[in-house]
């Protein structure tokens, strides 16, 4: 992220534009926040702030002889109330490609007395139903939009559609509710108690079961899914962790001497050999 300071402004390229306007363009600086406009001294007919990070339209001084802005591909969700009162002379707006998503977003642009020319192009609210309509019947002074001139066949078919508060109203409510493809719509959290249960973590007596069936595995296959088992925590749906079942299996283990790798034999139970047995087994192994 870049700021708009006044050092930015002052080194920034300003020129006659082609329609002979006094122009800064501050154009792809990854400018977030507009800031700082003090520094232009009230110099400029236009302004160029296009190709930037901006999400808000707001902290603006007042600028009598700004005319133009231009914010094309920013990020702009929400605008000023007060834009009119600090930018009066302001006639053209170009907002093409932002994030303006409902009808009650643009309500701020109605305090701009003189706004003639307005571009909401590659914003989703221009998807939204009467959006046209809506946005003649809110900007009485407006000429065209999106490029296209306003007609005054529109401008009655605006106010007739809009001719209550009512109306109005639920004409943002409409907005409101109606999804575009693009838009990006919340996810609503999980409450705690509906997300599945997490698996129990095992026993020793799990444990010393997968163990003892290692042992016993006829085939490799069978090795490898015990294993794994064993490194996740998550016991077989065909393996009997019955106590019985693990005495059993964990006496078989002791008297076959059979050990994968990596798998040594633990917990000890009242009840097993005696522990200095266990020293047999190197002899033994070699006996195989």
């Amino acid at each position: 992220m870049v700021r708009l300071t006044a050092d930015l402004i002052w080194k920034s390229p300003h020129f006659f534009n082609a329609i002979l306007e006094r122009e800064l363009d501050l154009r792809g600086n990854k400018i977030a926040v507009i800031e700082n406009l003090g520094a232009t001294e009230d110099q400029f007919d236009t302004i160029d702030l296009s190709d930037n990070e901006i999400v808000k339209l707001e902290n603006f001084l007042l600028l009598n002889r700004l005319g133009t802005l231009l914010l094309n591909n920013n990020r702009i969700t929400r605008i000023n109330p007060n834009l009119g009162e600090l930018l009066p002379k302001l006639h053209s707006l170009v907002l093409t490609n932002n994030r303006l998503t409902n009808l009650v977003e643009i309500d701020p642009l109605a305090s701009l007395p003189k706004l003639q020319f307005l571009s909401l192009l590659d914003n989703n609210i221009t998807k939204k139903p009467n959006y046209r309509l809506y946005v003649i019947h809110k900007l009485k002074s407006l000429r065209v939009l999106d490029f296209k001139k306003v007609k005054q066949k529109e401008r009655l078919e605006a106010n007739g559609l809009f001719a209550s508060q009512e109306a109005e109203e639920e004409a943002k409510k409409v907005s409101a509710k109606t999804f575009v493809t693009g838009e990006v719509l919340s996810t609503p959290e999980v409450p705690k108690e509906e997300l599945p249960p997490k698996p129990a973590a095992p026993t020793p007596e799990q444990i010393l079961a997968i163990k003892a069936a290692i042992v016993n595995s006829q085939t490799l296959e069978e090795v490898a899914r015990l294993e794994q088992a064993l490194k996740t925590g998550q016991l077989p749906a065909d393996l009997n962790i019955g106590d019985s079942d693990v005495a059993a299996k964990s006496e078989n283990a002791k008297e076959d001497k059979m050990v994968t790798d990596g798998v040594e034999e633990t917990g000890d139970k009242p009840g097993n050999a005696e522990p200095e047995q266990k020293n047999d087994g190197p002899e033994e192994m070699e006996q195989e």
